[in-house]
């Protein structure tokens, strides 16, 4: 069940929101629990009870780390915690692909290939384990008491805003409102704004933007054309990107309908003007994450210019495989790292001193470029589509791309590429009839059922 979904927008969120509304406030954090495992149940039913058990580990985790007073002793449970977390994911998500690439190794030396049976991935597993680490190391570093409510922590790992595609919270960001969660006006219509916008970014830019992606990157390498490669790519990026943000907006809107403020996940990333400041607004939670909880541990940039390259490269190696159990992800995320670090060296002081729109050009080209090993299926796919947006594909038989070059596409793409530099909130303009008019598109389109995929879904 997603937020998009008519299940969720004509069912579920309206009879959470009434019950909400009737439930004492010190029992709120409890009822929201109760519906969060309910919103997970619906997707992923026994599965739930992975969650449960995750909440419990993490609690009485926290509570021995908490209550330990040898240092060495405390560095062992939060070591126990951590390895338990990160295990956890690591067989859920990533031993099918650990498993494939052993027995590719077996096949390669003459030696019989080990059976196996697919893993089932569980919905946001990714969130939720970072989310369990952060707590415990935190509980360790002093940085947050541990909680002694267990309900609470259940909250801070399930609360369904979030449970599926982030925020990536951390413990401090809702603590403050668990014992009695409270709404006032201005806040549920602060939340209602927000996830109208979210919904609409969704729906009526990502979508369609979708559509088109999905339908050049499903060509044959040997039929694009350089313009039609171009097209996929940019429709893509910004897919991902309205598509990502728009359910950070709904669930950063969900979070003020029941008192709640999660933190920010972008700010106009595609108007960076260098690497650096890219990852400073895209999907902020988890690029932080990464700063506080690996990079900085691993001595962050206090040991020279090489070692600080070496640090970037690890971190967005990892970054990359934390998206997906696959070699194009890895890629993905060394291809980052390599710029990262290429930034930190005289090219980074030379695109300083150039003017912001090359800056900004520079940017955009290499987040774009990295987008296509993103999105292609795999590394040899994504080789041969970098090649036809350089002109170099076979395209004897391509296919152009005023076939897809649609009124309605170059009206969403312009729109797209605006909102994604400049900020544009529907609040500063006539706030009601902005939203409505929003609202009432984007529920057409949902209830007609159109295209309507999520890329983030099993992350």
């Amino acid at each position: 069940m997603v937020f998009t979904s008519p299940t969720f927008l004509f069912l579920f969120l309206p009879i959470v929101l009434a019950v909400f509304a009737v439930t004492p406030a010190r029992l709120r954090t409890g009822m929201l629990v109760a519906a969060s495992w309910l919103f997970y149940a619906w997707g992923e039913q026994q599965l739930v009870l992975l969650l449960m058990l995750s909440t419990i580990f993490n609690w009485a985790a926290g509570l021995a780390i908490d209550r330990a007073e040898a240092p060495r002793a405390r560095r062992l449970w939060l070591t126990g915690a951590i390895i338990v977390n990160i295990g956890a994911l690591v067989y859920f998500k990533y031993v099918d692909f650990l498993w494939l690439n052993l027995n590719s190794v077996r096949a390669a030396l003459g030696m019989p290939i080990v059976p196996w049976l697919p893993t089932h991935l569980p919905l946001g597993i990714s969130f939720v384990t970072f989310e369990a680490v952060s707590y415990v190391v935190d509980v360790y570093r002093r940085h947050t008491p541990a909680v002694r409510n267990p309900v609470h922590v259940a909250f801070y790992i399930s609360f369904f805003p979030h449970l599926i595609a982030g925020p990536i919270l951390r413990f401090n960001d809702i603590a403050a409102p668990l014992a009695r969660p409270t709404v006032t006006l201005e806040g549920f219509d602060r939340g209602i704004a927000r996830f109208i916008d979210g919904l609409g970014k969704k729906m009526l830019i990502a979508n369609p933007l979708g559509h088109v992606a999905d339908q050049v990157f499903l060509l044959p390498i040997g039929q694009l054309s350089a313009p039609t490669a171009w097209l996929g790519i940019l429709a893509y990026a910004l897919q991902i990107y309205f598509d990502f943000s728009g359910y950070s907006d709904m669930a950063i809107g969900l979070g003020h309908m029941f008192g709640f403020t999660l933190p920010e996940n972008f700010r106009l990333p595609y108007a960076a003007d260098s690497m650096r400041d890219f990852w400073r607004r895209w999907h902020m939670s988890l690029s932080s994450w990464f700063r506080d909880y690996l990079f900085l541990p691993m001595g962050g940039s206090r040991f020279g210019t090489l070692t600080t390259c070496r640090n970037l490269v690890i971190v967005f190696a990892l970054c990359g495989f934390w998206h997906g159990a696959g070699r194009r992800f890895i890629f993905w995320g060394l291809f980052h790292g390599a710029f990262l670090s290429l930034e930190r060296t005289r090219l980074g002081g030379a695109l300083a001193r150039a003017p912001l729109p090359i800056r900004r050009a520079y940017t955009f080209g290499v987040v774009v470029i990295g987008w296509v090993f993103f999105r292609a299926e795999n590394l040899a796919l994504a080789g041969g589509y970098l090649k036809a947006m350089a002109g170099l594909g076979h395209t004897v038989s391509a296919i152009p791309a005023r076939m897809y070059m649609t009124p309605e596409l170059l009206f969403v793409m312009g729109a797209g590429f605006l909102l994604s530099m400049v900020s544009i909130s529907l609040r500063r303009l006539p706030a009601f009839v902005a939203s409505a008019i929003v609202l009432a598109m984007s529920l057409l389109y949902v209830a007609a059922g159109t295209y309507n995929p999520f890329i983030y879904f099993r992350f």
